[in-house]
């Protein structure tokens, strides 16, 4: 059930009669951004007066802040520089495809790109050294000849999912090619070739909000098609290596990665001890908000040491915006919302669907107050 509805804004978030106000952050943001700091180009008002209590006279922010984002179509730096422009703040921004930069072990390797926008631009961006667009393959392939290893390229060692592509019927076809092959499109199909090479994923979205009036297919949507082509095809699984964006586990590894890099950057010695994350979805942002704040909890029950497990938050909480997807007016007793939530649920089909990780710690008029809140919650005025 929702733990705490805070549907007004709080009036004095420094009115805590005899405890001592905190001057150094022990938590941080992780802010979505459309919905919840921008309508398409145009910034919400509430973000505007919530970055003034969050960014000093110097332009620095007071506490530890990533802007998370889905998009994937586009370079990192270009949407920093959209959302700076929009609403004065400093680059912290993270996309959906940023966790790529942990993948060390494939930058150096040939790897296939599939989706929209500056692919190889993204792809080096990231670290990745010898990416191949689908577009250069498609050219290539006619000329793919096992023989004359002088006009054969590398061996392709990974297959990159940014996003949804444009033309599907194109992309579907070789990424197929290249994983019944092992890497080596142009030679005959081995059913013996499995596990397949590895495949990232960025952005699971089934669907996303556009101009017209109901909403278009998204890479999730693709990620279908290839799962149930290639099952289609040699009746086993298609299997990721990782899957990137909200709600996945490795978008908020790599986003409490960035806070903490933030901190002791600015030399605030206060270990970071819990995430708020900020958001308009219940399906991507509480869902994802909820599925760390759940690992992190295990974690710290068990004592877990691993690299990946070796997060310094013990918590991250979950706070749900009225500006964006979630509609308040349309709220249904809790006794029915979780089975309507399953009902149109689209997550990935590596997400099992669980009704409670949908259900917001806090839910707030708009993003001014979630800043309010928290400050509250936390106890901290900034120096």
């Amino acid at each position: 059930s929702v733990r705490h509805i805070e549907m007004c804004k709080v009036k004095d978030p420094f009115l805590l009669w005899g405890v001592p106000l905190s001057v150094l952050p022990s938590f941080g943001f992780l802010f979505d951004i459309d919905g919840v700091l921008v309508r398409g180009k145009t910034p919400i008002p509430a973000a505007k007066t919530a970055f003034q209590k969050l960014v000093n006279s110097q332009g620095q922010f007071v506490v530890p802040v990533v802007f998370v984002t889905n998009a994937g179509n586009c370079l990192r730096q270009e949407k920093a520089d959209q959302l700076s422009q929009l609403l004065g703040v400093p680059d912290q921004v993270m996309m959906s495809h940023s966790p790529l930069r942990m993948f060390k072990r494939y930058h150096d390797k040939c790897v296939l790109v599939s989706g929209q926008g500056p692919l190889l631009d993204i792809a080096q961006d990231l670290g990745f050294g010898q990416p191949i667009t689908i577009e250069t393959l498609r050219e290539k392939h006619p000329l793919l000849d096992v023989v004359d290893h002088d006009r054969r390229p590398d061996v392709l060692v990974t297959v990159i999912l940014f996003g949804e592509p444009v033309r599907w019927e194109t992309n579907l076809q070789l990424i197929i090619d290249v994983l019944l092959t092992s890497g080596y499109p142009g030679n005959p199909y081995h059913h013996e070739n499995y596990p397949h090479i590895p495949v990232l994923a960025c952005n699971m979205d089934l669907m996303w909000v556009a101009e017209a009036q109901s909403p278009r297919f998204g890479h999730g949507t693709f990620m279908v098609c290839l799962e149930n082509i290639y099952k289609k095809i040699t009746g086993k699984d298609l299997k990721y290596e990782a899957l990137m964006g909200k709600p996945s586990k490795v978008t908020y590894q790599y986003a409490e990665y960035l806070i903490r890099a933030q901190a002791a950057e600015r030399q605030w010695q206060h270990p970071i001890h819990t995430l708020y994350a900020v958001g308009d979805n219940l399906m991507t942002d509480v869902y994802g908000a909820n599925l760390y704040n759940r690992y992190l909890e295990e974690n710290s029950r068990q004592g877990s040491k691993s690299r990946l497990a070796s997060a310094a938050a013990a918590h991250c909480r979950s706070v749900l915006v009225c500006t964006g997807v979630y509609n308040p007016h349309t709220e249904v007793p809790l006794d029915t919302r979780a089975s309507i939530a399953e009902t149109v649920f689209h997550g990935h089909r590596d997400f099992r669907f669980e009704p409670g990780l949908v259900e917001p710690d806090h839910i707030v008029p708009d993003v001014d107050a979630a800043v309010d809140l928290v400050f509250q919650l936390e106890n901290f005025a900034p120096n």
